[in-house]
């Protein structure tokens, strides 16, 4: 790559990919693309656009779970492969503006009082990620006509804590359940411990709650039997890590009063951009090349995403999960082992100068960087010294970081949008959804499914099946671990018995007395 500012400028303006109807720019001039790497890598891409034209038509891209991908469709329903599925998610967003409507009017009301002031959102994943990262990058406090709140976890301390921060106003919440299954054992006993809070305040859960959740599920069949106040879809062929602009991001969004319209309509017009069967003009395509060329295809390097801007704190979180549930994948989809991803970690500018920066210009040369720059300042204009704002210090710190990884040869690509609105993050989320996509046909996997997941929730259920195995073995006398699996009839268990009894004690449920190692610890009832 050129090293000399006026060749690096010649870079910037041949390279600079725009979408004028968003005012966003994608920059990928300091990712090291040689001249000859887009057309070497043409007939991929060009497959890459093909399969994404197949799956917006609605072919089975996930083949593992038999099932179509349609999140796309949730901002553009026309585009839907049947007339079916255009009206379910028509009016999925007029019930669900409807019902914000009616809450915020009052003519939906809590229990007691006469208005919901808070929302609380149960869910985990995809069901917690979206909302949390859209409410904190365009939520206004003063301005909010619910308070949001969330339980993303099944951690009882974190649940008790968010309930003392609502505080005496949870006759005033109205929460929020989302679970695709109903099963999800995170969302289920944060829904347990929540309703059980409103059961001592002598409130009815059901005149509190909502649901968004598939048909026929264990949830929705709650929601049937107690009444709750509404219920709106989950669809198979919408996955939880792309599902921000189904009901799941919409419905909390909305009742948070944010322009969730100006969202689905900002990821609309991002993905008018990225169906380009043109590499060099689609933002998306460009990305998911970057990364291609940066990790090997082979996830060789991490992924440092780093936005200038505090609304976006929670921006790389979001992309965890998005890309890493969907690029981490051990088979490709003809079965072969490839232990495909790619990692993504970030704070945000200038906080990361004063962590990690110093590591990633001077340390292991094992990333790249997606700088994220945002034109408008906001806040205060208030000169901190002679004709500059914190907002300019902000900016030179982005372009400084910039430039020194550059100096010593670390590569990285810049997103510039104008401002962080509802219409932006809409665009940001589809961007990346779409780079996500491409990136996966281009090393031949399913993005769209996650068995490791699937894999820890068994896991789990074995353990608590152990567990109940392991309490209901304890006596009056002290056993140790290796006793206790023995009786259990599971011998070669005797780590995670230990492992599960240390817990049950540390919370009264059992005697633990150590002794000079873990297989000499004893262990008996209460």
């Amino acid at each position: 790559m050129p090293t000399n500012a006026a060749d690096l400028w010649k870079r910037f303006q041949s390279s600079l990919c725009e979408v004028p109807t968003l005012d966003v720019s994608l920059d990928v001039s300091r990712m090291g693309f040689e001249s000859t790497f887009l057309d070497r890598m043409k007939p991929a891409i060009d497959a890459a656009f093909t399969a994404m034209d197949a799956l917006e038509k609605g072919a089975i891209a996930n083949p593992d779970e038999d099932r179509m991908v349609g999140h796309y469709w949730l901002r553009a329903p026309r585009l839907a492969p049947t007339a079916e599925i255009t009206k379910e998610i028509e009016d999925a967003l007029a019930e669900a503006v409807d019902f914000a409507a009616k809450v915020h009017s009052g003519a939906v009301k809590p229990q007691r009082k006469p208005r919901f002031t808070r929302v609380l959102s149960i869910g985990i994943g995809g069901s917690a990620l979206g909302p949390e990262f859209v409410a904190d990058a365009l939520g206004e406090p003063k301005a909010d006509k619910l308070q949001p709140h969330f339980v993303d976890n099944t951690d009882p301390d974190g649940i008790a804590r968010e309930l003392e921060r609502i505080g005496d106003k949870l006759d005033e919440t109205l929460v929020v359940v989302m679970s695709k299954s109903g099963g999800t054992p995170e969302t289920r006993n944060g829904m347990l411990v929540v309703a059980e809070a409103y059961k001592k305040a002598g409130l009815d859960f059901a005149k509190h709650a909502a649901a968004v959740t598939g048909a026929g599920s264990k949830l929705d069949q709650t929601v049937t039997k107690e009444g709750w106040l509404a219920r709106f879809p989950m669809w198979d062929w919408v996955g939880g890590r792309t599902s921000e602009t189904s009901a799941v991001g919409l419905v909390p969004g909305l009742l948070q009063g944010l322009d969730m319209k100006a969202m689905l309509d900002g990821a609309a017009a991002m993905d008018v951009a990225t169906r380009v069967h043109d590499a060099k003009t689609n933002p998306a395509a460009l990305l998911a090349l970057a990364w291609y060329l940066a990790t090997d295809g082979k996830g060789a390097k991490d992924m440092v995403v780093l936005p200038y801007k505090d609304r976006l704190l929670l921006f790389s979180r979001y992309l965890q999960q998005l890309v890493m549930e969907s690029l981490g994948k051990r088979l490709d989809l003809e079965g072969n082992r490839v232990d495909q991803g790619i990692s993504v970690y970030g704070n945000k500018g200038s906080t990361d100068q004063h962590a990690y920066v110093q590591q990633l210009r001077d340390g292991v040369d094992n990333f790249f960087v997606t700088f994220i720059r945002v034109l408008e300042d906001g806040g205060s204009g208030m000169e901190v010294e002679p004709g500059v704002t914190s907002g300019d210090y902000l900016h030179g710190f982005l372009l400084g970081t910039r430039e020194a990884l550059f100096a010593n040869d670390r590569t990285s690509a810049t997103i510039t949008v104008p401002r962080v609105d509802a219409k932006i993050v809409g665009a940001l989320i589809a961007l990346f959804e779409r780079a996500v996509g491409l990136y996966a046909t281009l090393v031949n996997i399913n993005a769209y499914h996650q068995p490791g997941v699937e894999a820890g929730k068994k896991a789990a259920a074995s353990v608590l099946s152990l567990q109940d195995k392991a309490r209901a073995a304890l006596s009056a006398g002290p056993q140790t671990a290796d006793q206790i699996a023995a009786a259990v009839g599971e011998p070669d268990a005797a780590e995670t018995v230990y492992l599960v009894l240390e817990h049950l004690a540390a919370n009264g449920r059992a005697r633990m007395t150590r002794g000079e190692n873990p297989g000499l610890t004893t262990f008996q009832t209460v």
